[in-house]
């Protein structure tokens, strides 16, 4: 299967949108039902070249009486005129025989991590991430379970595609970033991605942790020369296992209320989750253990090869079907030949679908070489 990444506004306002991703070979259309803050390229509408998403914002109507006893209520797009941009878009495609997959945002969302403080990741410098809502909360959970109720019933779509279905970290974080100087190890950055904020807090005290030696190791491994912080486990010591099951059942209780709560709304719809076979991961693909009940495990593919076949051999060994989000932008040459040997590479690794990133963004050249390497 090829699936094809799209906004709204890259279909409302073009009538040849739709049967131009059609004719890419795509078999559905990955729509943005929620998303974050943005601004994108819209190099072939006929109406604007650019649109500018100053906050995260939900492409479905947003319901005063599916919202009114929720503390984290989502933006809407008033940068758009329609009322309901996810339907209008989702219509045009069906239009042109095209399934819609509903590719839902959930903690990424700085609107609202900026409104609520005391909800978003805390690292152990005291430091918080804005954009980044934290799941510990049972208010963030309720926003997300509500999201996605929403997002299925009202948006009603062939599958829905869940991203950042855990906590978010120290990366894919804020405009403008300045931060790759540090030269930072990859175990630093997970460190740096450890949560304390006081609903994190509470659950480790509740397993019995010490807060305060916990935050002491963290915080002394970052400052650390990079070179000699080669993983989490050693940094971490004998606290390691702990944190980690700790991390990754924090996950598994979001990812398990909203693939319950998606299942509810519409039962034999399949799920696809944005993921990552590893323990310690945050961000749009959050760790998923094996086992986990989806339809779909999609793992990131916009790394070097070596470092994307092995993250789909491992997400391959969990049990569900595999996807790889294959990045078709810059740096990747708008070139038929490479993309096919990158989409040859995926599927020996594993993977039985292309998620295509992104046909909105997409200059005619690269579309060109996304359609002949989905005919090849």
């Amino acid at each position: 299967m090829n699936v094809i990444y799209a906004y709204p506004w890259d279909l409302i306002g073009d009538d040849a949108a739709a049967g131009r991703l059609k004719a890419l070979g795509a078999d559905a259309v990955a729509l943005a039902a929620s998303y974050h803050t943005t601004r994108a390229a819209t190099p072939l509408h006929p109406a604007h070249r650019l649109v500018d998403a100053p906050h995260s914002a939900c492409y479905v109507p947003v319901r005063e009486e599916a919202w009114k006893n929720s503390r984290l209520v989502p933006g809407t797009p008033s940068w758009m005129a329609s009322g309901d941009p996810f339907g209008e878009a989702r219509d045009s495609l069906r239009a042109e025989g095209l399934a819609v997959h509903a590719w839902t945002v959930l903690t990424h969302n700085s609107l609202l991590g900026a409104a609520n403080p005391d909800l978003v990741v805390r690292n152990a410098f005291g430091e918080s991430y804005r954009y980044a809502l934290c799941p510990a909360s049972g208010d963030v959970r309720e926003y997300c379970r509500t999201l996605v109720h929403e997002v299925v019933e009202l948006g009603e779509p062939d599958a829905l595609i869940l991203e950042a279905c855990g906590a978010l970290g120290f990366r894919h974080g804020g405009h403008h970033e300045k931060t790759d100087g540090t030269d930072w190890s990859p175990a630093q950055l997970t460190l740096l991605s450890l949560c304390f904020c006081a609903a994190c807090v509470s659950r480790y005290e509740s397993a019995g942790l010490d807060v305060t030696v916990l935050r002491s190791r963290v915080r002394a491994a970052v400052d650390r020369d990079p070179r000699s912080v080669s993983s989490v486990e050693e940094a971490l010591g004998d606290l390691a296992e702990a944190v980690r099951d700790l991390r990754t059942g924090l996950a598994g209780e979001l990812r398990d209320l909203l693939l319950a709560e998606a299942r509810s709304v519409r039962p034999g719809m399949p799920v696809a989750l944005h993921a990552s076979a590893d323990p310690w991961a945050t961000g749009p693909f959050a760790t998923v253990p094996a086992g986990v009940d989806a339809d779909v495990l999609v793992g990131n593919c916009w790394n070097a090869l070596e470092v994307d076949e092995a993250g789909l051999r491992a997400l391959a060994r969990l049990g569900p079907r595999v996807g790889a989000y294959l990045l078709a932008l810059p740096p990747r040459p708008a070139d038929p030949a490479a993309l096919s040997w990158l989409a040859d590479a995926y599927t020996a690794a594993g993977a039985e679908e292309i998620h295509w990133y992104h046909g909105g963004l997409a200059s005619a050249a690269r579309l060109e070489a996304i359609s002949a390497t989905i005919a090849r």
